[in-house]
């Protein structure tokens, strides 16, 4: 029997500079521009997640700005509601995903269709009836929707209108997709029709979703463990751990040890290991709080040394860094949060708290440091308020 192969050591220098490499944060235009750039972007992420919080413009504009210079919110929708090589559904939260990767989809779908979604249980036949007989007419938006009978709410993200949750119902179960978002507010078309398709594609096996999920986790993260490649999805970790052993006794997969990981073990492709070069010092991101990068905050914490806080549930005087801060990457270190706020009547960006984190506290350097974070906040503000 042979023995299973000793781990590789890795300084977190190094496991950073892997992953930013497979986020492509070490890049200034990674993808190109336009449409198909942001085809680019979702496909190599795998999913850009999608947030209703708009104290700064939304998460998905803002990932996908972070990593393509000359982002237009026009290039999302083009790429959604045009080339249709996005579409939303829910990862570990909603996102827009590849096209491509329907199929991983399906089997959710075909189960909620089968067996309900816990959030819609209250949605009555009629209401589907209704709102399938209106859709199947043309593209439908909520507020197409006026003789809705409002109800109470049975969780704080519900909506009263009765409509609305069986719409919500219908794009789960893959009945309807949304074809198009202006803001918050989404366009439902029926899925067959949105892609031009008779029939809906063939589904994925559960053993092709666990490879699928392993291989969007190491293209986009480099080095991963259990939990990041089955980021809230417990339950297929047993499966995802028999499929990452297979592939190191194959040699596809080799071990990784990083500093300060303790008994938590990592791996990595062999290729993803061979040596590169260092983001550009002067190379700066002002990230999501959802951003791929950032999502996971014990793997930030491990691999950046910089603990997160998402402070908007947060009660104001329980604050540290701020209501929406956002982390400040400057070459491959997070050196600052930003509380950060669009007055988009004054068409400015408002400055609400300036933490500096990590290697920003040291006082060396710091005026060329927050140089650096003030050029491109300059740069952040003319997204903020573009059109």
């Amino acid at each position: 029997m042979s023995r299973a192969p000793k781990p590789i050591p890795l300084t977190t220098t190094q496991a950073r500079q892997i992953w930013l490499h497979a986020q492509r944060l070490d890049e200034r235009a990674p993808f190109g521009d336009g449409a198909q750039a942001v085809a680019g972007a979702v496909a190599h992420l795998g999913y850009v997640q999608i947030d209703t919080i708009n104290v700064i413009e939304r998460c998905h504009h803002h990932i996908l700005f972070s990593r393509i210079p000359s982002y237009r919110r026009a290039d999302l929708r083009h790429a959604q509601s045009v080339d249709k090589s996005v579409f939303e559904y829910w990862t570990h939260a909603l996102s827009y995903v590849p096209a491509g990767d329907f199929r991983f989809f399906l089997p959710a779908m075909r189960e909620h269709r089968r067996e309900g979604h816990k959030w819609f249980a209250s949605v009555k036949p009629a209401d589907t009836r209704k709102v399938m007989r209106l859709v199947r007419a043309g593209p439908l938006t909520i507020r197409d929707i006026e003789d809705d009978v409002l109800t109470e709410k049975e969780h704080l993200w519900q909506s009263r209108k009765p409509s609305k949750r069986a719409l919500q119902l219908a794009f789960y179960t893959g009945v309807v997709t949304v074809s198009e978002r202006q803001g918050m507010l989404k366009t439902y078309e029926l899925m067959t029709r949105h892609f031009g398709w008779d029939k809906l594609p063939k589904p994925a096996s559960a053993k092709d979703i666990t490879a699928y999920l392993l291989d969007r986790a190491l293209r986009s993260q480099g080095v991963v463990s259990l939990d990041s490649a089955c980021h809230l999805d417990a339950p297929r970790k047993p499966e995802m751990a028999a499929l990452i052993a297979s592939r190191v006794r194959r040699g596809e997969l080799v071990p990784v040890a990083i500093d300060g990981a303790g008994k938590q073990e990592h791996w990595a492709l062999p290729s993803s290991l061979e040596p590169g070069e260092r983001a550009p010092p002067d190379l700066v991101h002002i990230l999501s709080p959802f951003d791929p990068l950032i999502i996971q905050r014990k793997r930030t914490n491990l691999i950046f040394g910089y603990n997160h806080l998402f402070e908007a549930y947060v009660p104001k005087a329980k604050r540290k860094l701020g209501y929406f801060a956002l982390p400040v990457l400057v070459g491959d270190e997070i050196v600052a949060a930003l509380d950060l706020k669009t007055d988009r009547q004054a068409k400015k960006l408002l400055m609400q708290k300036w933490t500096w984190v990590g290697e920003g506290k040291k006082t060396a350097g710091r005026k060329e440091l927050k140089r650096k974070i003030e050029q491109e906040l300059d740069r952040f503000e003319k997204f903020q308020l573009a059109d």
